[in-house]
């Protein structure tokens, strides 16, 4: 089949959807498909167009076998409403023009949509009317539902287009893929047909990301951190996380010199926690920038034990990618998460990991301290979070989901 993958996010960003959008058009190719993406200029999360790709409008790459069709976007790392109403006006504008004109425009016959962003789903509706095929929304989040929950979106007006925006984006979509129950579940409360929704969760590859020994570590040997039990938060430092949690529960193992609190993310964001670390005087905390995607096996299996943390206020529904990369690299998984949320089943039916109230630095420390003195527990499980990783979240299957998926709507297409 001819696939056209509409994401503003894509390689090389490190983290968030870029990964996992990249992972499937590149798996889809593997299956014998051609695959070409519409993105924009790497600019996640730094919020600024990457050095290499400045300058540019347009440009065209193939990477690994996938063609990759990139525009302008206007980013800046100030966030108010104005200036994310200019970015997703940029990439809106101008990857329409690009998917439409430019060289590799044959016709698709599946096109699939990520969201975030919302806009996008505009020029996304009308290709998918220009070229007749099928329209598949892939929803990574629930917008603006999340955004307002933990006050990212605060403007009435803002809200109310967006708002109408997703709606747009509903009825208009062929179908609604979804990562979660609880997504489903959202959408049938907002009335879209269950027959227009398939879940299939996203996935990790699980022969990449595996469990390595700890052993000659090149993290451990780098970060002068062999020997030491690590707890390492990898990802995301934004609102929803509330990584100050973790400095503070770092705070009361201060006692035990061999647990180190490791913390990998964004150099601006490890700047603010930076300031915190010195603040609140601990000297058990490592702070590092993201790890080449190349290393990240080897970083993750550096860790004893790997964080999951949200705020008190994270919507229910949501689900960080993270986990199942954390399953599948065997590793026992602390969630200071909401305990009802889709977060807390998650690692609950793993087997893998422990639940505990968000926000709480007393019960992250002591649910430390607690592993750290039963390594026979931490053994355990990580052995199950391997196991259900791989029963639940290989990428072979998820490939063969989507696959199924886009011969059922071409079969419908047909028919109409």
């Amino acid at each position: 089949m001819r696939i056209l993958l509409y994401s503003y996010n894509y390689y090389p960003e490190p983290i968030g959807i870029a990964p996992l959008m990249t992972e499937l058009a590149e798996g889809l190719v593997k299956r014998g498909h051609e695959v070409r993406v519409v993105t924009a200029m790497p600019w996640y999360p730094k919020s600024e167009i990457y050095e290499e790709y400045r300058g540019k409008i347009y440009l065209t790459e193939k990477i690994n076998g996938v063609i990759v069709q990139r525009c302008y976007v206007r980013s800046s790392k100030k966030r108010t409403f104005f200036n994310r109403a200019l970015f997703e006006f940029s990439f809106m504008v101008l990857s329409f023009f690009q998917a439409l004109f430019a060289q590799y425009n044959r016709r698709p016959d599946i096109l699939i949509l990520t969201v975030p962003g919302l806009p996008v789903g505009i020029p996304a509706s009308i290709l998918g009317w220009i070229y007749k095929c099928p329209t598949i929304l892939n929803l990574q989040d629930i917008l603006p539902d999340a955004a307002v929950h933990v006050g990212l979106l605060t403007s009435k007006t803002a809200i109310k287009i967006f708002t109408q925006l997703e709606k747009y984006n509903y009825r208009t979509a062929t179908n609604i893929s979804v990562i979660s129950q609880g997504f489903t579940d959202n959408l049938l409360g907002k009335g879209v047909s269950e027959e227009k929704i398939t879940l299939i969760p996203n996935w990790v590859d699980v022969d990449f990301i595996k469990p390595l020994s700890k052993e000659d570590n090149y993290f451990r040997r780098e970060n002068e951190l062999e020997g030491k039990f690590i707890v390492l938060y990898s990802g995301n430092i934004a609102l929803t996380q509330g990584l100050e949690t973790v400095i503070d529960a770092a705070e009361y193992l201060q006692d035990i010199a061999n647990i180190a609190v490791v913390i990998v993310g964004e150099e601006r964001a490890l700047e603010k926690l930076q300031e915190y670390c010195l603040e609140k005087q601990v000297s058990n905390v490592t702070l590092r920038p993201f790890q080449p995607r190349e290393r990240l096996p080897e970083m993750l299996s550096s860790a004893d034990v790997g964080l999951v943390i949200q705020k008190k206020n994270v919507i229910s529904f949501n689900m960080p990618s993270k986990i199942q990369v954390l399953l599948a690299s065997g590793r026992a998984i602390i969630g200071s998460v909401p305990n009802t949320g889709t977060a807390a089943n998650a690692i609950r039916n793993s087997g893998g990991g422990i639940v505990i109230p968000p926000e709480d630095p007393q019960a992250l420390a002591d649910t430390i301290r607690d592993l750290y003195n039963h390594p026979e527990q931490v053994k355990l499980l990580g052995e199950a979070s391997r196991q259900h990783a791989i029963a639940n979240y290989a990428f072979s299957t998820a490939l063969d989901r989507y696959e199924a998926l886009f011969e059922k709507l071409l079969v419908q297409n047909k028919k109409n």
